[in-house]
């Protein structure tokens, strides 16, 4: 019989960028940018509290994704407990593609877990990520967000996987952000069904050296992150953004639409990769910008 822990848990989860360039719906990197979430076990009821990023526009009822998400967990683990105390704080920008929906589902999933005496003799690691991932629709950024660091996923045969690589220590990202965000379904509907078999090789190509240029070789990063199959597709809803990116390719900065967008990332760190401050003065006005580091830890629970 499933039992509970008496209680509040906390879980942290990292930001993520997934696609990164060439790696469409297959590559994605942990950012040190958490949202912190908590929990424990009521007699009865629902109490959910959110503060920061987002928290005009989420509800607070059993729609809540983090709530969606643990209702899920504790239903394989075979138990719901009577009442729950769910609070959010939120510094992950929402529908700017950092991974909020992957982080809201990881958070939930792994806060149901420990909630549950046991849980992880219930729900193995790469249980927990298969059930993220299910939930979320595909792993990208759910792959990142649990593992942490630089991980390749995808979907075959009926199951996620997910594989991590190296990231060299001196490669860091910084993040532009808008003011205003673009959902995934928009973004994604901007796609083709088909592309040309030549920028389908040449991004294969890419996605390649951007494994071995983040692994130890940044040096090769502007190269390795060159796009032929979705940024220009989703210019329409973003123009900005990707007319951000041309920018600052052309001053050789490797830079890529993050997600679905209309953040952009950039990597510096290492050989002939610009700066720090350099990159930290390209920020349109009215963006907001960070530096952060890769997050090589994943969702942590305390």
């Amino acid at each position: 019989m499933v039992s509970f822990v008496e209680g509040p848990v906390r879980v942290s989860v990292p930001a993520t960028s997934a696609n990164l360039g060439p790696g469409f719906d297959a590559l994605g990197l942990a950012l040190d940018l958490r949202d912190d979430l908590e929990a424990e076990v009521l007699a009865s009821g629902l109490v959910v509290e959110v503060e920061g990023a987002g928290a005009d526009g989420v509800p607070r009822d059993e729609s809540h994704l983090v709530v969606r998400a643990m209702r899920a967990a504790f239903d394989v683990m075979g138990a719901q407990p009577p009442g729950l105390r769910l609070s959010c704080r939120n510094v992950i920008p929402h529908a700017r593609g950092l991974g909020s929906s992957s982080a809201a589902i990881v958070g939930g999933v792994t806060l149901a877990r420990a909630l549950v005496a046991g849980g992880s003799l219930l729900l193995d690691d790469d249980a927990l990520f298969r059930l993220a991932a299910d939930l979320e629709g595909h792993p990208d950024n759910v792959a990142p967000a649990f593992y942490g660091g630089f991980v390749i996923s995808g979907h075959e045969d009926g199951a996620f996987w997910a594989v991590g690589s190296a990231v060299d220590p001196r490669v860091s990202a910084v993040v532009f952000v808008p003011a205003e965000g673009v959902t995934t379904s928009v973004a994604r509907g901007l796609l083709p069904a088909t592309v040309p078999h030549a920028d389908a090789a040449a991004d294969a190509g890419r996605a390649a050296l951007l494994v071995a240029a983040l692994a130890g070789r940044p040096e090769h990063l502007l190269l390795a992150t060159r796009d032929y199959l979705h940024q220009d597709y989703r210019r329409p809803a973003m123009p900005a953004s990707v007319e951000l990116v041309d920018r600052l390719r052309a001053r050789g900065i490797p830079a890529v639409v993050s997600g679905a967008g209309p953040t952009v990332l950039a990597f510096c760190g290492g050989r002939e990769v610009p700066g720090t401050d350099e990159l930290l003065a390209c920020a349109p006005e009215g963006w907001a910008v960070h530096h952060l580091a890769v997050d090589v830890q994943g969702a942590r629970t305390s």
